[in-house]
């Protein structure tokens, strides 16, 4: 059992809650309508399902079957098609030019995945699309509301910058304090990145 097949295991009910990320609900709207949604890391499906409910076609890609097993059981409980995916990051290959948004929320990974799985995201994007991106800054290991115990694992603006400027125009950028309320898993105050860039 993986670390997060565990984690969703030991969570009574929803880790992270049933609700969306804040930031994806407040920016949805950038998203057209019925657009083709990969959402890589929902874990347990509480982004995937509400993207579902808004009238996209969503992907849900975790390496967790205990988390896509709720996220499952979540699309049906609200009637909603979600399609989920049991994959590694590091070896999943997209089709090319296949999305018209990817959501990354609190996918956080070792710099040597990090990087070339950026790109893989960026490749399955159309022309246009978008990347919408909530996570931990370095900050966060200040506060104590979750996300990883090591700093090569947290997001800043440059960072991303670095991974995605060559392909991606910016629209959104922000390095900020915000507070959280998503399950058990993520409460209280806490420093996150958050970005939002368009395909060239």
């Amino acid at each position: 059992m993986n670390h997060w097949d565990q984690a969703y295991s030991d969570a009574e009910g929803y880790k992270y809650g049933e609700q969306p990320n804040a930031f994806l609900k407040e920016q949805a709207h950038r998203i057209p309508a019925g657009a083709r949604v990969l959402v890589p890391g929902d874990g347990e499906g509480r982004n995937g399902v509400w993207l579902a409910e808004q009238g996209h076609e969503v992907t849900s890609l975790d390496n967790s079957a205990v988390g896509l097993a709720k996220a499952d059981d979540l699309a049906r409980r609200r009637q909603v098609p979600l399609q989920t995916v049991l994959a590694d990051l590091a070896d999943w290959q997209p089709e090319p030019a296949s999305a018209d948004a990817v959501v990354l929320t609190y996918l956080h990974l070792p710099p040597e995945l990090r990087t070339p799985v950026m790109h893989k995201l960026v490749q399955a994007l159309k022309p246009g699309g978008l990347l919408i991106l909530e996570a931990f800054h370095p900050r966060q290991l200040h506060y104590h509301s979750g996300g990883p115990k090591n700093e090569a694992m947290l997001y800043t603006l440059e960072l991303l910058r670095n991974d995605l400027a060559a392909a991606m125009q910016e629209l959104l950028a922000s390095e900020s304090e915000t507070v959280l309320d998503e399950g058990p898993g993520h409460q209280g105050p806490a420093y996150v990145t958050r970005w939002i860039g368009q395909k060239i």
